[in-house]
């Protein structure tokens, strides 16, 4: 399974209803954070409870950074699973979730 797949079945393991509450977002993949090199994801928007009229307004962005995870993580299972992890880390954040709140729900 290439990295991209392992970030799309993160995605569609979502449960229905937190998918279908995914508005005005996407998610991409770049090889790392120019100023964090050790950066595994990032989320850059407005978090869903403190959006008001989006109309005309850019999707908020996750990223997620292939280089620095695929270092940390040579067994292909951690690896899968550190993906899924960072991407649920960062959606955590597009839900208005801060890292206090997902520390407590071990998405830290």
């Amino acid at each position: 399974m290439s990295f991209d797949d392992h970030v799309q079945a993160a995605l569609d393991s979502l449960p229905p209803h937190l998918a279908a509450a995914l508005e005005n977002i996407t998610v991409v993949i770049e090889d790392e954070h120019p100023d964090e090199p050790d950066l595994f994801g990032l989320y850059e928007g407005v978090p869903l409870p403190e959006r008001g009229d989006m109309a005309g307004e850019l999707p908020d962005r996750i990223t997620i950074f292939q280089l620095p995870l695929e270092d940390e993580f040579d067994d292909p299972q951690e690896l899968e699973s550190e993906i899924r992890m960072t991407v649920l880390h960062e959606l955590g954040h597009y839900f208005g979730l801060d890292e206090e709140r997902l520390d407590d729900l071990g998405y830290a």
